[in-house]
Parts: C-alpha cells; structure tokens; sequence
C-alpha cells in the first residue's frame, strides 16, 4: 500500500493532505531557499505552510529551524512546504490519481469521506501534536526533519509514543524517496528503538543510500538537538511504481520556473 510518508510527501510537494491532484493543478518555484507551490484549480487558495515557524515552537526548535535556513542561502538545502487540506478541494481533482495508481482500490473509496480526509500528521492543533520542518539536500540525497512532539503525542508519560515516532520516520524516509524517486509504495520499515524520546524537540535524519533498479533504500535516525544522543534507528526500502504513469516530483521540485 502506499505509505503514510509517500502520502505525506505528496500532500506537502502537492500542497494538499492526504493526496495529489493532476500535476496540470501545481506550479512550483524556488525563491530564498523555500518551495513555492501556485494551486490553479482549487476553489479556494490556501496560505498556511505549517513548516514555517509558530509561537507554539520551543527555543530549541526555532534555534534547528533558524540553523538550517541559513543553510538554505547558498542554494544547497531547500525548506520543503508542509500545507493543510483545503475542504472545498472537489474530489475529482483527486480521480485521475487514484484510477491511475490504485484501479481496483478506487471502487473502494468513499469520495465523500476522501472530500473530508486530513492528513494525520496536521490534524492537531497547533503545538499539541506533530511540529515539524522538512529540508532537502539534493547532492547529497538528505532530507532532515526538525521536529517537535506535541503532548498529546505521549506514550509513557512525559515520553514521546513509539508509534508516533514511526509516524514520523515513515514520513520522512517517504519524503526522501519521493523526491528521489517520484511517486513510491512502502515495502519495509524497520525501527531500532534505542532510547525512549523525551517530549522535546529532536533531529530526524534520512539518507537515500541506493537505488537498484526500481527499489529505493532509506537510512534514518533520530537523535537529540545537540547530536550526542541516539534515540532510534531505521531502514527502510520503496519501490518505485510503473515509471509511464509517475509524477516527476523531483522536476517540478527543483526545476520549475519562478511563479
């Protein structure tokens, strides 16, 4: 099934939660190290990118966030846009996608509840849950995840719940592979828990480390703010679907003309 971080990404690259629209409905530029998304046929144009920083977000947090922008300066890493589901979004900007990719899955789906959809991972309100920013390095194949746990992300108390933390490894391994890769399914995932996580903030790195044929291998860890401490652990492999019927992410990501 397609993964939860292939889904994300392409909710994130597309602007949308949960899904992508035809590539006819995007336009993308890069301007100041960010990713700029131009939507043409939404009823309604969103204009909040949830990866940019929030009053909700810790010392630390805007600290990793403000060090990684200055990254961004010299062209070398990019801040990829995280944007919320837009309800009036018509559910047959979503039909060519889902008849291409999933033909017997799509009798399944009930558009109106598709209508509805959120993508998990914004559906919180602001600081309760997931807070994050994803920036990619396309030389060196990285994509690396500033991230805050909200407190309604807990598990043990005051620790971060394991099945979070592999919400947000899927996310960003997926996030990798797609921009590597285009659109990809989840085939494995394997987590190595070290360390439980405090509820802190905390630096997911992912690295595509080979590509054979149409499987795409993912490293990732999780570690602490000042890089000295090891919480998780991960590798995971995708496989690219059918290359007549993908999406060139990675082009319309990295080479798109400024709006």
């Amino acid at each position: 099934m397609l993964g939860h971080g292939a889904t994300l990404a392409l909710g994130a690259l597309r602007g949308l939660r949960g899904g992508a629209p035809p590539a006819r409905s995007l336009g993308l530029s890069r301007r100041a190290g960010r990713v700029t998304l131009r939507l043409l046929s939404f009823e309604k144009v969103f204009d909040k990118d949830h990866s940019l920083p929030k009053p909700c977000w810790s010392k630390d947090m805007r600290l990793l966030f403000d060090q990684f922008m200055k990254k961004c300066e010299d062209g070398s890493w990019i801040l990829l846009p995280s944007y919320e589901y837009i309800s009036t979004q018509r559910s047959q900007d979503f039909s060519p996608f889902i008849r291409a990719y999933f033909p017997t899955a799509s009798e399944l789906i009930n558009k109106e509840k598709l209508s509805q959809a959120q993508l998990f991972t914004r559906s919180f309100e602001d600081g309760l849950g997931f807070e994050y920013g994803m920036f990619y390095n396309e030389a060196e194949k990285r994509i690396v995840c500033v991230f805050q746990e909200g407190p309604h992300l807990q598990g043990m108390p005051g620790f971060f719940h394991g099945g979070a933390t592999a919400t947000m490894i899927d996310s960003t391994v997926g996030m990798n592979a797609i921009v590597s890769g285009g659109i990809v399914m989840t085939a494995n995932l394997n987590i190595n828990f070290k360390r439980p996580i405090p509820l802190c903030s905390v630096l997911i790195n992912s690295q595509l480390d080979k590509m054979e044929g149409r499987k795409l291998f993912v490293s990732c860890n999780v570690q602490s703010v000042d890089e000295k401490i090891l919480y998780t652990e991960a590798t995971s492999l995708f496989i690219m679907l059918d290359a007549k019927k993908k999406f060139d992410i990675k082009e319309l990501l990295l080479n798109s003309p400024p709006a």
